[in-house]
């Protein structure tokens, strides 16, 4: 039997700790190629002394070394390197089959570009580069004949319940897509008592691990948004096909409906190593170590409407999925500074979405053809964020 060369980006991560966990019930099928960390060298370098990869990757050149010197004391021949290009690198070598593109934020998309340029099979759980751009990411799909799998649990359930005849105008009976959503550690909150919480609380999700960064976005429902327009490339769905219901036992994950009246859903207990084994193995199924459900104990389910008034984020992205162009990416850039200044203390909870919609008013619709004007407007957009924000913090 032929085995992966799996690349994780950002390995060090939730969802790259939860792919290699896969990964090692399944040594037969997977070798690891090559990993990357952003800063932590020592966890990075653990992983190498488990997985012996030919590749290691950190973010800068001062990480690098660092995790160079471990690698040479542990007398491993891991070839240790540093930067984007180095990212973009054991994207695409030959060598590589799969690629889990699990960088956090803006940070992600090119090495993701990358992966598709060279026509992998890429585990998608970076869903800026599809906010940021993703018209240019599907067409690079689509040109390079590479395989694109969503990791987020959200779009691996909807993957798993389209037909595969479907089409956005109608092609396998489909109605509309729901995206479910936990609500966040907030969900019940008023929109004064939301004044005033910290950033630790808003890091303690009700039913997921994950990291900080995308748990305030949880916590503002920003990361419902951000799957949102992820959806709208992904499955070639308008907005007004796609619906977000709030879901907070997190079991279904996410629902299809047909205009038969039937909605079909999935199913599972809130761990990522399931919808990362769907992927990995597909079209095969694969162990992930998951615990099987129990429905009798889960015993009831709940569904609400989610409230835009107390979660501005989720109408903001709606509202670029509409307006097109470089509003995505805007959003996205003023998203990740506002939730840096909340970690920071610098700004209430509140202000996040506030910052977000200024900025979205100040820069307007920019045009967007290429990954380069991407980057440019990213950086503007993280300017002009950074600008309006100096003046409440």
């Amino acid at each position: 039997m032929t085995t992966q060369n799996i690349t994780v980006l950002g390995s060090t991560g939730s969802i790259g700790k939860s792919t290699l966990d896969v990964v090692a019930r399944h040594p037969e099928k997977f070798t690891v190629f090559a990993l990357s960390a952003n800063t932590q060298h020592e966890a990075l370098l653990e992983q190498c002394l488990k997985f012996r990869p030919k590749y290691a990757v950190m973010r800068d050149e001062s990480g690098a070394q660092r995790l160079r010197e471990g690698i040479v004391r542990a007398g491993l021949n891991t070839e240790v390197e540093s930067g984007v290009a180095a990212l973009e690198k054991i994207a695409s070598l030959p060598e590589v089959d799969t690629v889990m593109a699990a960088i956090v934020g803006a940070a992600g998309m090119q090495p993701a570009l990358a992966a598709a340029r060279g026509g992998k099979r890429i585990l998608l759980a970076n869903k800026e580069t599809l906010v940021m751009a993703g018209q240019l990411f599907m067409d690079a799909v689509r040109e390079n004949g590479a395989v694109l799998l969503p990791i987020d649990s959200e779009h691996n359930a909807i993957f798993q319940v389209l037909p595969r005849n479907y089409t956005r105008d109608g092609g396998g009976g489909v109605k509309r897509i729901l995206l479910t959503a936990s609500g966040g550690p907030f969900r019940s909150f008023s929109r004064e008592a939301l004044e005033h919480v910290t950033p630790d609380e808003a890091c303690r999700h009700p039913n997921w691990v994950m990291g900080r960064k995308i748990s305030i976005d949880s916590a503002t429902m920003m990361n419902k948004g951000l799957e949102v327009i992820e959806a709208h490339w992904l499955f070639n769905a308008g907005a007004d096909q796609i619906r977000v219901v709030v879901h907070p036992e997190s079991i279904i994950h996410s629902m299809v409906e047909y205009i038969d009246g039937s909605i079909l859903a999935q199913l599972g207990n809130p761990d990522m190593r399931t919808p990362i084994a769907y992927a990995l193995g597909f079209p095969q199924r694969i162990d992930s170590g998951v615990e099987s459900l129990d429905l009798c104990r889960i015993a009831t389910l709940h569904f609400e409407e989610p409230d835009l008034s107390r979660f501005p984020c989720l109408a903001l992205a709606f509202q670029v999925l509409k307006a097109g162009g470089s509003a995505a990416t805007i959003l996205n850039a003023a998203n990740e500074v506002a939730v840096q200044y909340f970690f920071e203390k610098r700004i209430r909870f509140t202000a996040i979405s506030e910052m977000i919609e200024e900025t979205l008013s100040k820069l307007g619709a920019l045009p967007l053809d290429t990954v380069e004007q991407a980057i440019e407007i990213d950086r503007m957009a993280r300017v002009a964020a950074k600008a309006l924000l100096s003046q409440v913090s």
